[in-house]
């Protein structure tokens, strides 16, 4: 069967879309939600905390065990099975009598994800390799440009609506996911019986370059703790930096959102250069741009600054996670690219965990500027890390 990849490509890019921001929709109402199911007063901040990081949570947990299913089985398989999975859960949300069903169906919702891991997989198994620098880098707008949108649709929907009817929204959003997946994805997957499939140890055996996808998967980790350690204190230094500024709220959406318009203008140019010069001299120069936007964010003194260094650090966040992905099509063998996306995915989601964990925490003992020292400082040590598992390519292209 002949596959239009460019086609799997533009549906793959719509669900990400739709699950990027099914994700983020309803973060803006959550802790609202949270104070309606009748939660004490003094427990709302604790399971508002709890209820954003346990899916990424349950995700990490559960990726390398789908992403084995996936070898097996298919990535469209996992694909529709992700996105029905998350219309029930997300849908269920509505319904829930208090929050320890909340906590629950957030759980859920991680254990069953896994949709934009298994398009990436998909497509960069399926996109020629002279073009999946490109291919990725577009696919990556997708789940970006839905996040970036989630949060303000999720609280005009919200005020419209009411919030319980917005996880009804979300789930019908996500069952229309689903079927684009089942009838427009195309994949040309024989299925392997379990005894015939390479064992995980087998195949990290067959990869050459070992230190290099244990060093892009520390990346990802580090990209990710770098990009949520500042949220649980950005729109509080956003306040501390414009005193009494009326239109605080605005203002802090726009600052946090800024950077993924950058992302999403990128990524597409940045992988077709990575596709071009080399995608890890593209991560590369990531990295260091994203280490020269984090340091001066601790010394700016406008609202206005911190804004124009998070537009060009969105140019960085376009560089990184498409690269990322890149590379990693490029070392891994193709009957375990499912499974080794899905370690990736781990780690991107621990990340997640560990970056508010640390955000608070080096805000509470040393203040809001400090954040953005610490995080510059994983940032740093993660470019010593890539020069030294780069060294000896940076002269030529990566095979």
């Amino acid at each position: 069967m002949k596959i239009n990849w460019r086609k799997n490509l533009l549906i793959s890019w719509i669900g990400c879309f739709f699950t990027g921001a099914s994700f983020s929709l309803v973060m803006p109402f959550i802790p609202v939600y949270i104070e309606q199911l009748h939660t004490p007063a003094d427990q709302v901040e604790l399971f508002s905390g709890l209820a954003i990081s346990v899916t990424a949570f349950a995700a990490a947990i559960f990726s390398p065990i789908w992403g084995n299913l996936a070898d097996r089985r298919g990535r469209k398989m996992m694909m529709i099975r992700a996105a029905a999975g998350m219309t029930v859960s997300m849908g269920a949300l509505a319904f829930v009598p208090d929050v320890y069903w909340l906590l629950a169906m957030r759980f859920l919702t991680g254990v069953l994800s896994g949709y934009i891991p298994n398009a990436t997989a998909m497509i960069a198994s399926q996109a020629p390799k002279e073009k999946s620098g490109w291919a990725l880098g577009t696919l990556s707008t997708g789940a970006v440009a839905g996040s970036l949108i989630g949060p303000s649709l999720g609280g005009a929907l919200a005020q419209w609506f009411g919030m319980s009817n917005v996880f009804i929204i979300t789930g019908v959003v996500l069952a229309i996911t689903t079927l684009l997946t089942v009838f427009l994805v195309k994949e040309d997957f024989q299925p392997l019986p379990k005894g015939e499939m390479m064992s995980s140890k087998e195949l990290f055996a067959k990869i050459d370059r070992k230190s290099i996808l244990i060093g892009l998967f520390i990346t990802t980790l580090i990209l990710q703790l770098g990009v949520t350690s500042i949220t649980p204190i950005l729109t509080l230094y956003i306040r501390q930096l414009s005193g009494d500024m009326n239109n605080i709220l605005f203002v802090s959406g726009l600052i946090v959102s800024i950077a993924g318009v950058s992302a999403m203008i990128s990524s597409p140019i940045l992988g077709r250069l990575g596709d071009r010069y080399g995608s890890h001299r593209v991560l590369l120069g990531g990295l260091i741009l994203s280490f020269l936007c984090f340091v001066p964010m601790a010394f700016v003194t406008s609202p206005f600054q911190l804004g124009a260094l998070r537009f060009l650090l969105g140019f960085s966040t376009g560089a990184l996670m498409p690269s990322i992905n890149t590379l990693i099509g490029k070392i891994t063998p193709f009957e375990g690219v499912s499974r080794i996306y899905s370690y990736n995915t781990m780690f991107n989601n621990f990340g997640q965990v560990l970056g508010p964990l640390v955000g608070s925490t080096v805000a509470s003992t040393l203040g809001y500027a400090s954040v953005f020292l610490v995080t510059s400082a994983f940032v740093l040590m993660n470019i010593f890390l890539s020069l030294f598992n780069f060294r000896g390519l940076l002269k030529r292209n990566f095979d």
